[in-house]
């Protein structure tokens, strides 16, 4: 049996937050567009990179988490944006 390295451990860290944020989203448990669900995303798409530039690599799955990052990044400065607007103006109906 041959040993995890580090970026082993972000990988697998990386697919149990995707996998924990979309299951937490189908129990009705986190919002679609809450920041916990983004940062669970971004954060478990980054494990997931890591582990593809430092162990063994490929490009598709790697390509799928930088795209997984960009829209959860997206969607955080998206809902960034409207609190703030909200706080200016009052929520939008």
């Amino acid at each position: 049996m041959s040993a995890l390295f580090w970026y082993d451990w972000a990988g697998f860290i990386g697919v149990v937050l995707v996998l924990l944020a979309f299951l937490l989203l189908q129990a009705h448990k986190l919002h679609g567009n809450g920041l916990t669900y983004q940062l669970m995303n971004v954060l478990g798409a980054l494990g997931v990179a890591l582990s593809l530039l430092f162990g063994s690599f490929n490009a598709s799955a790697f390509a799928l988490e930088v795209a997984w990052m960009a829209i959860g990044i997206f969607g955080i400065v998206g809902s960034a944006r409207r609190r703030r607007a909200e706080r200016v103006t009052g929520p939008e109906l």
